[in-house]
């Protein structure tokens, strides 16, 4: 009878180990958890699939640029991502982020959040002034808004290695993925996209965009003015993808 006893709790705590392998399995391997970083993590086996892959000095002067639909929505189904807008080149893929933080683990360090949402329990747009008023032209801002994360580094690796994967899935010619969050960078790309939703060509904007991405890939010294809060916010870094 002992012996009955003993093997059934010896059973049970196999199944419980058993259950939370799995579970923990799952989670590393599933878009819920970004933040594992532990050896032979299943995301992040095989190559690097976004950031810098060639010495090319000319890699982010783009000959053209297209608003990827598609591929922008699958980014978007992803956990821990609010919205996404992918932009296509002759060379390169780039994705802008805006987060959500429905998953876990999608910043590489912690820190204090870049926006301020205080006023959204107050019925005020700008907790700091009181004022009711936003802006409409922006898609990501300081106030009442989805998360942005200025420093491309402080994404997640698992994060950008899973977003870079889905976009080479359905762009698999492309040379380089590039990715950020940063405030601006997705507000560029927001005012990109309304002109293909309107049905507009890009090209009129390729040296803006060339400018914006090389700012925020390749250390660029130029930067077209904030239009997030013009006079009042500007990137505090230059973004380099590593």
């Amino acid at each position: 009878m002992v012996k009955r006893i003993a093997a059934l709790l010896l059973s049970a705590v196999m199944i419980t180990t058993s259950a939370g392998c799995a579970y923990k399995q799952y989670a590393q391997q599933s878009d819920t958890d970004y933040g594992s970083r532990q050896a032979n993590d299943p995301k992040m086996l095989g190559g690097r699939a976004y950031g810098k892959a060639t010495n090319n000095a000319d890699q982010h002067n783009n000959s053209f640029f297209e608003y990827s639909s598609v591929i922008s929505r699958k980014v978007t189904d992803l956990n821990g991502v609010a919205s996404a807008i992918v932009m296509l080149t002759d060379k390169n893929a780039y994705v802008g982020l805006m987060l959500d933080w429905t998953a876990v683990g999608t910043r590489n360090s912690g820190g204090k959040s870049e926006q301020d949402n205080t006023g959204t329990s107050e019925g005020v747009y700008n907790h700091d002034t009181g004022s009711p008023y936003g802006n409409s032209k922006i898609l990501v801002s300081p106030y009442n808004s989805y998360f942005s994360v200025n420093d491309v580094n402080d994404l997640s690796d698992e994060l950008k290695q899973t977003v870079a994967l889905r976009v080479r899935e359905l762009a698999p010619a492309v040379q380089e993925v590039h990715i950020s969050a940063n405030m601006e960078f997705v507000n560029y790309f927001n005012d990109f996209a309304k002109e293909a939703w309107g049905g507009r060509s890009l090209m009129p904007h390729i040296d803006k965009f060339n400018t914006v991405v090389n700012y925020h890939f390749a250390g660029g010294k130029d930067m077209p003015s904030p239009i997030t809060q013009p006079g009042t916010y500007s990137p505090t870094e230059t973004q380099m993808n590593h």
